[in-house]
């Protein structure tokens, strides 16, 4: 991360990452937000609702969607209020702002098919990356980790004895989740196989890189596209498909909706209803593929 010139932005950058827990790519996203924000509006310090209000205004008029503008409106919120808690600033201008108001988008998620066409295609690598990579996109799937979950794991985070792992979710948050026997066992081969010849020194790391370090979020992003285009499929996907995936194929069989919460470390349960949504779309599909009288063309 580059050092912002302003030291409040860097002041709360700091807070960000070491007492709200923020992810490296959380942490770069605000800190980008927020230089916008001085070059627009200068001088932080004199900021007031009328001047966010016409940034906001100028931003939608500019063709930024409604999602975004209400993203780095909370951004700018967010910022204000530690400046206040701080004593930095006596008010938080952006308190009384309303959001503009943008229609939620379903997570995009992968079928079973995908799923099984992405992990036979991770099988066909060769070599201790190939390896790896496998038991990478196997993990994140079968524990519905974000990126920054798994390349956070470390080797005493797994219990072979009960098959969880503990991961570190967002706000420093620890949670333990079941990972299953595909998981597992592409773990295990990982750190017979490939491991030992990726190490080049010490480390608690789980997942490495050629280098020997830590792995990044970055390079689990360039995995897995790369994993998803050179399979049959060949759809340019997110990490985060795995994890809505997982979400929304756990329900699909039956799970309980407040289980799912747990697995994921959601906060509120509102932020996994999402996925029954999604769950119910994909079921209405199926049917209206499958089912002889609900087909347009049937006679």
């Amino acid at each position: 991360m580059s050092n912002p010139v302003n030291p409040w932005i860097a002041a709360y950058l700091r807070h960000l990452r070491a007492v709200e827990g923020g992810t490296d790519d959380t942490v770069r996203a605000y800190e980008s937000d927020l230089h916008q924000f001085e070059v627009r509006v200068g001088n932080l310090e004199l900021v007031d609702a009328k001047s966010i209000r016409r940034w906001l205004l100028e931003m939608g008029e500019s063709g930024i969607s409604a999602r975004s503008v209400a993203r780095k409106l909370s951004v700018i919120r967010s910022f204000y209020r530690y400046l206040e808690q701080q004593q930095l600033r006596v008010d938080n201008p952006a308190h009384r702002i309303l959001s503009p108001k943008f229609r939620a988008h379903l997570p995009r998620v992968l079928t079973i098919d995908e799923i099984t066409a992405m992990m036979e295609t991770a099988c066909l690598e060769h070599g201790p990356l190939g390896v790896r990579n496998l038991s990478l996109i196997e993990t994140m799937y079968g524990a519905g980790l974000r990126s920054q979950e798994v390349v956070d794991i470390n080797l005493l985070d797994i219990s072979w004895d009960t098959g969880m792992i503990k991961v570190t979710g967002k706000g420093r948050k620890e949670r333990k989740v079941p990972l299953g026997r595909y998981g597992l066992r592409a773990l295990q081969r990982y750190l017979a196989e490939a491991r030992p010849h990726l190490v080049k020194t010490a480390t608690d790391a789980l997942f490495l890189n050629r280098r020997g370090g830590r792995l990044s979020t970055r390079s689990v992003r360039r995995i897995v596209k790369a994993t998803m285009l050179r399979s049959a499929v060949s759809r340019n996907i997110s990490p985060h498909w795995l994890r809505h995936s997982y979400a929304t194929h756990l329900l699909m069989n039956g799970a309980d909706l407040r289980i799912v919460q747990e697995l994921l470390g959601h906060a509120n349960l509102r932020t996994t209803q999402i996925y029954t949504h999604v769950s119910q779309d994909q079921l209405t599909q199926v049917y209206q593929a499958a089912h002889p009288r609900a087909r347009r063309n049937s006679q």
